[in-house]
């Protein structure tokens, strides 16, 4: 009815500019989004001499809300160029800065929208935001400091704030934040899974089960009113949740990288020819692209430092795209003097870093961050090279369409759960997990001065068992059967690590609670690599926790010859640490089926010096020489991956799943 009166009022008074704008926002309220940006405003434009500074906000906020994002920000500039001392644009503008992965000014808008108003609680949050995202944490917390000062009832400021708290190291004060969120607001479904999350990095398992009751029915609900899940993939991973809900997580995450990848506009790119790169006597290399935000002091870089540079150069060309900036580490110079192309990106935008991908004509882009700190998934939902990988950086699926393959292994990803995968599932021979230590870490097997138990606190005569895992992996039902070990084998300690300081005190009453002793539970600060890989060879016998595996730790532990006892799942994170085990060639002795089983395995082998010292001596034999340390026979493994890849690419074949066998029917000649 309202868009037929303001039908009416245009007829009476073509020129009626208040007339088109109101009609505009009607038709808009009505869905009809398209005839509100084509017809009316384009007549608003045209019927108006001097177009207002509402007009062109409006228009904006109308381009906005049909994804024409570069329009929008147009007439957003607009508005702010036609009047002086207006928020409502430089907010909007501020949301497309942060969008498209333009932090600087997007913090600029911000930061101009608090001169003009310095109680605007809602843009100290946006900027507080931004600033988080960037790395800036203190600036994060100052501003949501201040915002909730501003509106002490704002259930946004506190839950943010706390998760700046919680980033920066300062879990119970985060914890203390999110609860004041939820009396505020106590249907938030992103406190109440952040708070769960960070209730499980310190071991506070009161109300566990019912939390995680809560928070998979908010999922389940969030994914069929196709809202983005409150719990990140990464979280996911380590929840005990149903796989397939996992699955539908990270699809919804994906659509949410692709509708900003469609926010920038971009025609679809043009990608290489699909052409043999041996092919009629010619030889042209295969360009490999790999993009990360973890190039520098990261287990990623501690993991794959030497790959980029051990690749083929005779048959591989390496691009290594820097999502971060120069940390100044010797990681991050040693990769950038290594691979071939090393193109630091960070103050780019994302559709400029895909442009710049696209015109370096890359034939397999890797993504090695998934869902971690500082991913840009939107670069790969702009598709800027025809085929993309998912590794390492991300154990499980990223449910992405645009994402062809995983690289995996039979054991971490077998057949049978290929349906809780969204990409094809390459297996390499062994283990997909890749490491450095042979190249780097040598020195950690004959250390000149080996460390002492004293040293940390560890009894001289005692069984040491140890998990280095972070303590969010832990859960009751694995604690439980550590004590059940403890109690089994009196003279023994667990040693564990600080991993935060904050779960402590709750490991402990949780140990006592169960009967254990005090003098059998002990912590540890975390150390840098070196010193843990060596350290580590003071323990026993290492337990994993089987919701989610060691990995670059579970890589740790085995190169300085420590065993360990690991219960595979489902999860690609549960399988890991088996995976490890098995390319070491001793994972029977080290792989159980029940919890039942890991607990008699533990027993068994602190009970029996013997076999332990037997399985202990046989790790130490293989370490050089077992797949597992291999880096240069992974590499070679990877390469033929890669050449598969794009075989079945040039054979207009779709993406499929196969494996990678240790031979050169694929590799470097096409078939």
């Amino acid at each position: 009815m309202a868009i037929r009166c303001y039908n009416q009022a245009i007829v009476c008074d073509p020129q009626f500019v208040e007339a088109y704008n109101n009609m505009a926002n009607a038709l808009k309220d009505a869905g009809r989004v398209e005839e509100a940006s084509i017809n009316c405003y384009r007549l608003c434009l045209v019927c108006c001499k001097q177009t207002t500074r509402r007009h062109l906000q409006t228009i904006g906020n109308i381009y906005m809300e049909w994804n024409l994002i570069s329009t929008a920000a147009s007439f957003y500039k607009a508005a702010i160029s036609v009047t002086s001392g207006l928020s409502s644009p430089l907010n909007n503008l501020a949301v497309i800065y942060k969008q498209q992965g333009n932090y600087a000014d997007a913090i600029t808008c911000y930061t101009e929208v608090l001169r003009i108003d310095p109680t605007a609680a809602d843009a100290l949050v946006n900027r507080g935001n931004t600033f988080k995202e960037i790395g800036r944490v203190n600036e994060a917390i100052q501003d949501y400091v201040q915002a909730a000062n501003i509106r002490p009832n704002m259930a946004e400021a506190h839950a943010n704030l706390a998760s700046a708290y919680k980033d920066s190291g300062h879990v119970e004060t985060a914890i203390v934040s999110y609860k004041q969120a939820l009396r505020l607001r106590p249907d938030f479904p992103e406190a109440t899974c952040n708070l769960l999350h960070t209730l499980q990095c310190v071991c506070d398992w009161e109300n566990r089960d019912a939390m995680f009751r809560d928070v998979e029915e908010i999922i389940k609900r969030q994914i069929k009113m196709s809202v983005l899940p409150s719990v990140q993939p990464f979280h996911a991973i380590a929840y005990p949740i149903d796989p397939m809900l996992a699955l539908e997580i990270s699809r919804k995450y994906a659509a949410h990288c692709s509708l900003i990848a469609s926010r920038f506009g971009l025609a679809p790119f043009v990608h290489p020819p699909p052409v043999p790169v041996k092919a009629e006597g010619k030889h042209c290399r295969l360009r490999v692209g790999y993009v990360s935000s973890d190039f520098g002091n990261h287990p990623l870089s501690h993991l794959m430092g030497s790959v980029f540079g051990m690749h083929d150069r005779d048959n591989i060309e390496v691009f290594c795209y820097a999502l971060s900036q120069n940390d100044g580490t010797e990681w991050r110079q040693r990769i950038q003097s290594e691979a071939e192309h090393f193109v630091d990106v960070s103050a780019m935008t994302s559709d400029m870093i895909a442009r710049l991908i696209n015109q370096d004509k890359i034939q397999i882009l890797i993504n090695l961050n998934g869902y971690t700190k500082g991913a840009r998934n939107e670069i790969f939902a702009l598709q800027p090279a025809p085929i993309q990988v998912s590794y390492m950086g991300f154990p499980g699926t990223t449910g992405a369409a645009y994402i062809d393959y995983l690289v995996t292994d039979e054991f971490v990803s077998p057949s049978c759960y290929a349906h809780i995968y969204s990409e094809k599932l390459v297996h390499l021979p062994h283990c997909y997990f890749v490491n450095d230590y042979k190249q780097k870490n040598q020195d950690c097997l004959t250390p000149v001065c080996p460390h002492k138990r004293s040293d940390y606190g560890l009894p001289e005569d005692k069984f040491i068992f140890a998990c280095f895992n972070q303590l969010y992996k832990m859960d009751p039902e694995i604690f439980d059967t550590w004590c059940k070990i403890l109690k089994r084998v009196p003279n023994s300690a667990l040693w564990l690590l600080r991993f935060p300081a904050a779960g402590e005190t709750r490991v402990r009453a949780h140990a006592a609670a169960r009967g254990v002793r005090p003098d059998q539970i002990i912590f540890t600060d975390v150390a840098m690599k070196n010193e843990h890989i060596r350290r580590s060879q003071l323990a026993d016998l290492f337990l994993d926790t089987p919701l989610c595996n060691a990995h670059t730790t579970g890589t740790d532990i085995l190169w300085a010859g420590l065993p360990m006892i690991t219960l595979p799942l489902e999860k690609m994170a549960t399988r890991v640490a088996g995976s490890l085990c098995v390319a070491t060639g001793l994972g029977v002795e080290m792989i159980v089926s029940s919890m039942k089983e890991y607990e008699d395995r533990a027993v068994e082998l602190a009970l029996n010096p013997a076999k332990l010292q037997a399985l202990t001596d046989k790790l130490k034999e293989v370490r050089m020489t077992c797949p597992l340390f291999d880096t240069a026979r992974w590499v070679r493994n990877l390469e033929r991956a890669y050449y598969k890849m794009w075989n079945l690419y040039c054979s207009n074949r779709h993406p499929e799943p196969f494996k990678v066998e240790e031979d050169d029917c694929e590799f470097p000649f096409d078939r």
